[in-house]
């Protein structure tokens, strides 16, 4: 949903074969999403489960895993770069991301290499290449950038990855002639997950943690001013029955942003949610409340550096599990 007053976008974190030519088709022509995302964990549901993909590994025998991997891949995200293609001539996103090698993190060469292979290969305007925020990926995306690529940035948790992107960013636009289109995704519902059985032991206020620290991030995107640069809030799916469905999209819902979200939040969301402006918050009640976690004995900056590494090994083991999935028996 395109919420043009405020210029919110919500995309969908979900591709699958079927479903791209049914229910996302169905999404976009009811105006509900305007954009979508995929990462290694979302493919390797999709691939190991969904018999759609049987024919085409059919016509890839005696291909290498990885080229297996991407001509699937790459397939599926040319399908929905041309179903979201109208939204992008318009100028209501219409993006797509795919990441590349997670394998490649540590490796800026590579990754530049990967992005700009997988760019050429997909052949659409209006895909995004993800890259994580690691050292060598500050040095992909700005590279990236600036050959005129769409970028995604990927495993954000701090204020400090967060600049160290719109920095990227903005060193790639001083190489390009014209716009490129740039989100910052930064992961939320992970944090509460991680520390609200220990923030509730100890008696403060769960579910907040995620919430305030992507406020925050969120001011500091919007103060660096990078031109066509939006924050992303990915990881916005509950697990269980203990928040509503749309809680993560509702309290972060923000001028210039853009959602990105499974499909049975986005429904929750179109179903009842709460259509208001929620950001910026006061600065004051989010450094109270990571006050309040300190006195927990919480140390914040670990936390950090534990939920990207978590973040990277989880993408890293979904590849490695594809690529094995793969092979031909």
């Amino acid at each position: 949903m395109y919420l043009s007053q405020s210029r919110f976008s919500l995309w969908a974190d979900f591709i699958e074969r079927d479903f791209l030519h049914s229910g996302f088709k169905a999404l976009i022509d009811q105006g509900i999403i305007n954009g979508a995302t995929s990462n290694p964990s979302i493919f390797k549901s999709a691939f190991l489960t969904s018999k759609a993909y049987a024919p085409q590994l059919e016509s890839l025998r005696g291909v290498a895993p990885k080229e297996r991997y991407e001509a699937l891949a790459i397939s599926d995200i040319q399908s929905a770069a041309d179903l979201l293609l109208p939204l992008y001539h318009a100028g209501d996103d219409g993006f797509v991301s795919i990441e590349v090698d997670p394998f490649l993190c540590d490796d800026a060469l590579a990754t530049i290499a990967e992005g700009k292979r997988l760019y050429a290969q997909i052949d659409r305007p209006n895909v995004m290449i993800k890259v994580p925020a690691t050292e060598a990926g500050y040095k992909a995306m700005s590279a990236l950038v600036g050959e005129g690529i769409a970028v995604n940035a990927t495993l954000i948790f701090s204020k400090a990855q967060a600049a160290s992107c719109a920095r990227a960013f903005a060193l790639g636009l001083e190489r390009t002639a014209g716009p490129v289109a740039t989100v910052i995704s930064v992961f939320v519902s992970r944090f509460d997950r991680a520390l609200d059985a220990r923030l509730q032991t100890a008696g403060a206020q769960t579910a907040l943690t995620g919430i305030y620290n992507a406020a925050a991030i969120y001011d500091v995107v919007r103060s660096m001013n990078v031109p066509h640069c939006r924050t992303l809030f990915a990881s916005t799916g509950v697990k269980g029955d203990s928040l509503p469905g749309a809680y993560y999209v509702d309290a972060l819902l923000a001028q210039d942003s853009v959602n990105t979200a499974p499909i049975a939040t986005i429904e929750a969301f179109v179903a009842g949610g709460d259509r208001q402006i929620k950001l910026p918050l006061d600065a004051a009640v989010i450094e109270c409340h990571f006050e309040a976690v300190a006195a927990t004995g919480i140390d914040i900056d670990a936390e950090i550096e534990q939920l990207m590494n978590e973040g990277l090994d989880a993408f890293k083991t979904a590849f490695a599990e594809i690529l094995e999935a793969l092979k031909e028996q």
